[in-house]
C-alpha cells in the first residue's frame, strides 16, 4: 500500500477568470427571482428574466453603475459589508452566500491547508468501521482511499484504475456502477453543485479544469447540470440503494472533514435501519477488517 503526495496551488489561480465567473454567478441569482416577489411592478417588456441590475443595485444600496462593473467582471473593489447586502438582495442561501464571498476572493471560515499526505492511519480507520462503507474524496471528488464494505455494498472501486477513480467521472462518464441509488438524479445535481462551489477556490489550476473539461466533453447531463450555476454542500440525507446481494438499503451518510490534511472528507456510511444493519453485516462481515486501498 503507498500514498502518493497530493497539493492544492492556490498561486495558480487565474483572478480574471475567477472575476469572470463570479458575474455569471450573481446575473444567474437575479435571473431567478421574479420582479413582484421583491415589490417592483411586473409589467414591463424585459430582454431578460428576473430582475434587473439597476434594481439589484437599488434593492442592495449600491451604484448601478458598479454593480455593473461587478457582473462584467471588472477588478473593482468588494467589501464583506456589499457582499452581504448583494446575498440579501439576491436571497442567497448559506451556501450560495459562501460561494459569493469565495469567488470574490474574501476568506470564508478558516484558511484551508495547502499540502498534505494521505497517512496509512486513515486507511486503517477506514477499515475499522466496517461492515459500514467508507470513502475518502478531496474537494475535486477525487477518490482517495475506501475500504472493503464500500467495494461490496456500493462500488468496487478495484476494478477502476487509479487514473479514473474520480466520483463524478465514475458518475456521469462511466459504467462502472455496482448499484443503483433510488434518487440518482437528485444526487447527481447536488454533486456537481457540490463541485462548483468547491471549485470557486481552484478556478485556473490546471487539474481542476482539465477534470470540468473532460466531464463537459463525456457528459451532456454533466454538461446540463454545470449550466444551471448551482452551488451546494455534502448532504446527510438518508440515500437508498439496491443492491444485487443484499437488496434495498438505506444509508445515511456521516461526514468527517480531515482538516488536518486539506480539503479531504471521510464519508461513512452506516446502516439508517435495522433491517439495513443485518444485511451490512450479512454482506461485508466475512470481508471485515480487510484493507481496500489508497490511492
Amino acid at each position: 500500500m503507498t500514498t502518493l503526495p497530493l497539493t492544492t496551488d492556490r498561486t495558480a489561480v487565474d483572478k480574471g477568470e475567477q472575476r469572470r465567473e463570479l458575474g455569471v454567478f450573481l446575473r444567474s441569482r437575479r435571473e431567478r427571482i421574479q420582479p413582484d416577489e421583491v415589490g417592483f411592478a411586473p409589467g414591463g417588456r424585459r430582454r431578460t428574466p428576473g430582475l434587473r441590475r439597476e434594481e439589484v443595485a437599488l434593492l442592495a444600496g449600491v451604484g448601478v453603475t458598479w454593480y455593473t462593473w461587478l457582473e462584467q467582471g471588472r477588478d473593482i473593489n468588494v467589501s464583506a459589508q456589499v457582499l452581504e447586502a448583494l446575498a440579501n438582495t439576491l436571497r442567497l442561501d448559506r451556501q450560495e452566500r459562501n460561494h459569493l464571498f469565495t469567488l470574490a476572493g474574501l476568506q470564508v471560515g478558516p484558511a484551508r491547508g495547502e499540502c498534505a499526505i494521505l497517512p496509512a492511519s486513515v486507511q486503517r480507520t477506514l477499515d475499522a468501521v466496517s461492515p459500514y462503507p467508507a470513502v475518502v474524496l478531496s474537494a475535486r471528488y477525487d477518490i482517495l482511499a475506501f475500504n472493503e464494505a464500500y467495494c461490496r455494498v456500493v462500488l468496487d472501486l478495484r476494478e477502476i484504475p487509479v487514473e479514473e477513480r474520480n466520483m463524478l467521472w465514475v458518475t456521469f462518464v462511466s459504467r462502472e456502477w455496482r448499484c443503483t441509488f433510488a434518487e440518482s438524479e437528485s444526487m447527481k445535481v447536488h454533486m456537481v453543485a457540490g463541485f462548483r462551489a468547491a471549485m470557486a477556490d481552484h478556478l485556473g489550476e490546471p487539474a481542476w479544469q482539465d477534470l470540468l473539461q473532460r466531464l463537459l466533453a463525456g457528459s451532456k447531463l454533466f454538461t446540463e447540470l454545470w449550466e444551471r450555476y448551482e452551488v451546494a454542500s455534502p448532504s446527510n440525507r438518508i440515500k437508498v440503494l439496491e443492491n444485487p446481494d443484499a437488496g434495498m438499503l438505506r444509508i445515511e451518510p456521516v461526514n468527517l472533514w480531515l482538516s488536518q490534511l486539506g480539503q479531504f472528507r471521510a464519508t461513512v456510511y452506516t446502516a439508517a435501519d435495522e433491517d439495513t444493519e443485518k444485511k451490512l453485516r450479512a454482506l461485508v462481515g466475512s470481508g471485515r477488517g480487510q484493507s481496500a486501498g489508497i490511492s
